[in-house]
């Protein structure tokens, strides 16, 4: 299946989007209002829910009208809007689709330098004599790039890079493909400060951004362990038996085809400071989230001064240099990619809306259905409920492979869902992270996915049958650290 057949079969997420409003819409028309008694503590904090406490309104169902100027009650063509502008600097939809925005444009500009392509082929150029130890490298760089900044569309331009030198080393293109899609997602899933994921859907749940890390980081190093474990043994296999590897023929245009020059320059002492400006900007982020409670907005202003640190560095005379418009392109650009995202954002807040909202005071079609559907697990065991939650995330990643999209999508209902059951929100966002990211490795829906094949040349059937046992070790890794969190009362 290629990149192209995957797109016309796949609906776009708004598209996915509409058809899930028209049927909320429906359901309003049938489904009751309904309410829960919310208690305070002593300090004014809300206490936790409590089931016996709901109750019917009076009033029956609401229905939801065409149009309404009513802002207390939004209507069908009223939901765009209201999801675009609802919450504040501190929650979705609005605060965190200028997250998105400022941290877009930051990388944009980091992306743009090439500082870290030219890294890597430093790297490998320095390592080619003995390839066997630059391939487990890989994967830890790639994965600690997709956990610290969400490394996923840049992939392709490795695979592109990195495909026809690691053919030529004596592995395949799966290789190639592991040490860098792979151990991206790997990343991704185990992410201990995501901005991408982890810290959108801790900011939905009011969870507070980038707290239960211990337990992530320790996820992280098994996951990235066990991904280079897995590419030691798959590289050593292709090279002592080349044939063996299910891409042998499609690998002939990478042994075959020339070697390009190359026309990024070295690595030189300016991407050097550029990389301890950024691991030294990602310190800064993690101190103010640890010791000073950094939110959203303060975390999106240190994420925009890293990248402006680094255009800074870019702008002085020498070899890299990039000149001030050429920045404020790339910073323009980084910003337009998260567009989709930061619209999904939006307007999976104003699904939300249509439903009456999250308030469980106040009377919705949300809260009946949270309702019901807590009722249905209340003899269910806390990690049932959890592991439940964990296979529908990635059944719904199928529909909206977007990470933010997905946070946007599901985390208004889980997680007051999860507060029912006894399930922790920080537990709750673990689901979602570790369900919405692992599926990337296989569903033909990603886009990202889908380039990367058509990167390195595999044809995706091919892919799914060796990916599945892969993904297999995953889930089992991942059911196990949402067990051991439930049991260690993580939140």
């Amino acid at each position: 299946m290629t990149p192209q057949q995957s797109a016309r079969k796949t609906p776009d997420t708004l598209v996915i989007l509409f058809w899930v409003a028209l049927a909320l819409v429906a359901l309003s028309f049938l489904v009751p209002a309904g309410s829960f008694d919310v208690t305070l503590d002593a300090d004014g904090n809300r206490l936790p829910v409590e089931l016996s406490s709901f109750e019917l309104s009076d009033e029956g169902p609401p229905g939801t009208p065409l149009f309404n100027a009513d802002p207390e009650r939004t209507g069908f063509l009223n939901a765009p809007f209201e999801g675009l502008i609802s919450g504040s600097r501190y929650s979705a939809a609005i605060g965190i689709m200028g997250f998105l925005l400022v941290i877009g444009g930051a990388f944009g500009i980091i992306m743009k330098t090439g500082c870290i392509d030219r890294g890597i082929r430093a790297l490998i150029s320095r390592t080619e004599k003995d390839p066997i130890v630059i391939l487990p490298l890989l994967f830890f760089l790639f994965s600690l790039g997709g956990a610290i900044f969400g490394m996923s569309e840049e992939t392709i331009a490795f695979v592109i890079l990195l495909a026809p030198i690691i053919v030529r080393l004596g592995y395949d293109a799966i290789t190639a493909v592991l040490v860098t899609f792979v151990a991206s997602r790997v990343g991704f899933a185990a992410s201990w400060m995501n901005p991408f994921n982890v810290a959108i859907a801790q900011g939905i749940a009011d969870v507070p951004l980038l707290s239960g890390a211990p337990l992530r980081v320790v996820m992280w190093i098994l996951f990235t362990l066990v991904g280079m474990a897995v590419t030691i043994w798959w590289a050593r296999r292709v090279y002592a038996n080349p044939e063996s590897s299910p891409v042998h023929e499609s690998d002939r245009y990478f042994r075959e085809s020339e070697v390009t020059a190359d026309t990024h320059g070295d690595f030189d002492w300016r991407d050097a400071t550029a990389l301890t400006l950024i691991v030294a900007g990602i310190a800064w982020v993690i101190w103010g989230v640890t010791m000073h409670q950094y939110f959203i907005p303060e975390i999106a202003a240190q994420f925009f001064t890293i990248g402006f640190a680094v255009g800074l560095l870019y702008l002085l005379p020498g070899p890299h240099r990039m000149d001030a418009n050429h920045q404020a392109r790339a910073f323009r650009e980084g910003a337009a990619s998260l567009i989709p995202a930061v619209l999904v954002v939006g307007l999976a807040k104003g699904l939300v809306l249509l439903l009456g909202g999250t308030d469980p005071d106040q009377p919705s079609v949300m809260n009946t259905i949270l309702f019901f559907l807590a009722s249905g697990l209340t003899h269910v065991p806390e990690m049932i409920s959890a592991w439940l939650m964990f296979f529908v995330q990635a059944l719904i990643n199928f529909l909206v492979p977007s990470g933010s999209g997905q946070a946007a999508l599901t985390m208004p209902l889980m997680a007051p869902l999860g507060d029912l059951v006894g399930v922790s929100r920080q537990i709750t966002v673990l689901c979602f992270q570790l369900g919405d990211s692992l599926t990337n490795l296989i569903i033909p829906t990603s886009a990202t996915l889908m380039g990367v094949l058509g990167a390195a040349r595999i044809d995706w059937a091919i892919w799914a049958r060796w990916i599945l046992p892969i993904l297999g070790i995953y889930a089992a890794l991942a059911l196990t650290f949402i067990g051991v969190a439930v049991a260690i009362g993580y939140s």
